[in-house]
């Protein structure tokens, strides 16, 4: 057996659990994954992508080299470049010059409101710190945002409006804990394999009672005592009527609801429409079922709610979570051990990213930018003058890209995101970046937004450097350097660091510091801004990470929130309406397409299919239920075309009961075949989340002049 010649320990680079791993290392090399099964979080297990997903460190298509263009391009006659003979290799000297020459110069000719910034739930606490403060600083923009504007804002948005904190409100290994738990819009078998486990291990030694409301089978369904098939969009009505059976039959919880919250008696007027039968005929959900569900939830001694993005994707996204937290509410579920509620992070520093401040209305901590306070607090953190920082909230993801004109956003900067991939109606995306003057790529491959660049600036992995992640459960903990970076690629923090040293002395103004030794400096810097993380070093992370809040030195971190308050002082019921999708099936469109993940991969696939975990799942599957298969005339393996309004692509079909009739299911991960070619671009009004979970297409066959047609080839991606 190979012996290491050291073993490192650092955070997966994946899903929002946030296991510990083990990388062995020999001459340099990676070679071998474990855990450890006093791992706080996992415990000794991983699943395939954390043990086996690391070798896309040594893809050979990984950029290592800074890259500038050949050819300036034109605004409106932009052209993508995946291939490096388009490109030419750059000193970092140069690469950043250029970059810090153009974003000034646009800056100074357009003003704030041209530039924007992509932050990213794939790098650490400071990365994202580091590069929101330099555009809010030295550009004086909001125009900040990164993915959570596409998973969870609606969850955001409702928990800030409920109870006055976004995150999850427990740890989700107190799953043991609940005797009743409800999972609605997760697939966590396959989105977060190692809380799945904890689940089942909840259900089979300790007796806990699943409910799972989802439009598709999942594996979880086999362990759920209850399991309510509901039709994509029709979350309020079902969890709603839930409350509706609570309320006529007396089950709530009458204490809590006097000393905690308000707005009772308006909530409780509302949901008299939403009755069982109701329900029934809007969802597809066998009232019974309803009613059933309803009475072993608010009956548990400790019940607890796990959903994921099922639930924020829809035009009434933050109404879908609102009617969750209503039912904490009501029951008083919540503040205690095994309750709450727990929106389950899908990318490894989603939490994180936020707490950092990746975000147009935010600084960190998720303190308003329109907070004159504030303001006040950040200008003097960051030695700013006085009246300098922006107080004008800033575009979200989807508005950023709307705003891209010669009147709107001229340039972009994009660390570890890719937008031509998880944008709505990517059509529509790639000709609104086709008008962009300017724009900068940070990161490990050139991927199909990179490819629109003009600089390309290569990024250290996560196993190349130092930093933190917060995990779904509010844990900070350490990522550490495991080898040194490949070719001349540098950690984000450092390329943030010097980039704004030259953008600072360009425009002359007083330094915000960027002359960090190593990145505990930057959380640190974190920490006096925000409360939360005012108690978060390195020296006490170094082991066993800690969940926020903590408030100092000595404070031991918050397992669960809410024990005896909430931050907006008391919880706040919700009334709501039912309001349908966006798009309607009809005769043309009969299908309800949902989109989602599988096991092999994860998000735009920029890591896992650079990696071998895309020989396990190497193409975009459209899961079809038998029932639509038969009337089709296809079965699995056959070709098909899957067209919305907005465009179309071709992909094989595998016939599955794990698909509900009516709806079928595209993975996002494949720019072969990718799934947000068909999505639809309608928003959230309050989160501006887009509806992704829910759109009408049409499912032929494919004829061999259809997979001829040349238009259907470049939809299809980028080769």
């Amino acid at each position: 057996m190979i012996q290491p010649d050291r073993i490192v320990s650092t955070t997966c680079p994946y899903c929002g659990v946030g296991c510990n791993l083990q990388m062995h290392v020999r001459n340099e090399t990676i070679y071998r994954v474990t855990t450890p099964f006093d791992a706080v979080v996992n415990r000794g297990t991983l699943c395939v992508k954390g043990r086996y997903g690391y070798d896309y460190v040594y893809n050979k298509q990984r950029v290592t080299t800074p890259l500038i263009r050949k050819k300036l391009q034109k605004p409106g006659k932009r052209t993508q470049a995946f291939d490096l003979d388009e490109w030419r290799q750059v000193s970092w000297d140069e690469a950043l010059d250029y970059t810090t020459q153009r974003l000034v110069e646009i800056y100074q000719r357009d003003g704030s409101d041209a530039l924007a910034v992509y932050c990213c739930a794939k790098a650490t606490n400071e990365d994202n710190y580091l590069l929101q403060k330099m555009f809010r600083a030295l550009f004086q923009t909001n125009n900040i945002d990164h993915c959570t504007r596409l998973c969870h804002a609606g969850s955001v948005v409702a928990l800030q409006m409920a109870v006055g904190s976004s995150a999850m409100s427990n740890t989700a290994a107190e799953v043991i804990h609940n005797d009743v738990f409800i999972l609605t819009g997760a697939n966590a078998s396959e989105n977060h394999p190692i809380i799945a486990l904890q689940m089942k291990k909840a259900i089979q030694k300790y007796g806990a009672k699943l409910i799972v409301v989802d439009p598709r089978r999942i594996e979880l369904v086999n362990y759920a005592t209850l399991w309510l098939p509901e039709k994509p969009g029709t979350d309020v009505p079902v969890f709603s009527a839930m409350a509706h059976v609570i309320l006529k039959e007396k089950l709530f919880n009458p204490e809590f609801i006097d000393t905690r919250t308000e707005n009772f008696q308006d909530f409780a007027a509302s949901m008299e429409k939403f009755t069982p039968e109701f329900a029934e005929i809007v969802s597809g959900v066998d009232r019974n079922l309803i009613v059933a569900a309803a009475r072993m939830y608010a009956s548990a001694k400790n019940g607890a709610i796990y959903w994921a993005l099922g639930i924020p994707q829809h035009v009434h996204g933050t109404d879908n979570a609102l009617a969750l937290i209503n039912l904490a509410l009501l029951t008083g579920h919540i503040g205690r051990l095994g309750t709450g509620l727990n929106p389950l992070r899908g990318q490894n520093n989603v939490q994180g990213a936020s707490d950092s401040g990746a975000m147009p209305w935010h600084y960190p901590g998720y303190q308003r930018v329109d907070d004159e306070a504030a303001a006040i607090k950040f200008e003097k953190g960051w030695n700013q003058p006085s009246g300098s920082l922006n107080r004008q909230l800033g575009l979200t993801t989807t508005e950023i890209v709307s705003h891209i004109a010669p009147d709107g956003v001229r340039a972009i900067h994009i660390m570890g995101e890719n937008p031509m991939m998880s944008e709505p109606d990517l059509n529509h995306t790639r000709h609104q970046f086709e008008q962009l003057e300017f724009l900068v790529g940070q990161d490990l491959f050139i991927n199909e937004s990179h490819a629109f660049a003009d600089v390309f600036l290569p990024a250290a992995t996560f196993a190349e450097k130092d930093g933190t992640f917060t995990n779904t459960d509010r844990r900070v903990q350490r990522v550490r350097q495991v080898i040194p970076p490949r070719g001349e690629s540098r950690a984000d923090w450092e390329i943030i660091c010097d980039l704004a040293q030259r953008i600072e002395a360009r425009l002359e103004v007083p330094t915000a510091r960027w002359d960090y030794a190593h990145p505990s400096e930057i959380l640190e810097e974190m920490g006096t801004l925000v409360t939360e993380y005012a108690g978060v070093k390195y020296k006490r992370i170094e082991q066993v990470g800690l969940q926020t809040p903590v408030y100092d030195d000595n404070h031991p971190g918050t397992p669960f929130l809410f024990a005896e308050k909430f931050p907006r002082g008391r919880g706040k019921f919700h009334p709501l309406e039912y309001h349908a999708c966006a798009e309607s099936i009809d005769q043309e469109y009969p299908f309800i397409l949902t989109t989602g993940r599988v096991l092999e991969h994860w998000h735009g696939g920029s890591l896992t299919r650079h990696s071998w975990l895309d020989d396990l799942y190497p193409e975009a599957l459209v899961e079809i239920n038998p029932v639509d298969a038969e009337a089709l005339g296809v079965k699995s393996g056959d070709t098909v075309n899957v067209r919305s309004r907005r465009g179309s692509i071709h992909l094989r079909c595998k016939v599955t009961e794990k698909t509900t009739p009516g709806v079928v299911f595209i993975p996002f991960h494949f720019h072969e075949a990718p799934a947000n070619i068909l999505t639809i671009e309608a928003i959230d009004p309050l989160a501006k989340i887009p509806e992704y979970k829910s759109c009408a297409v049409a499912v032929t066959r494919a004829s061999e002049k259809d997979l001829k047609n040349p238009e259907a080839q470049q939809a299809r991606g980028r080769y």
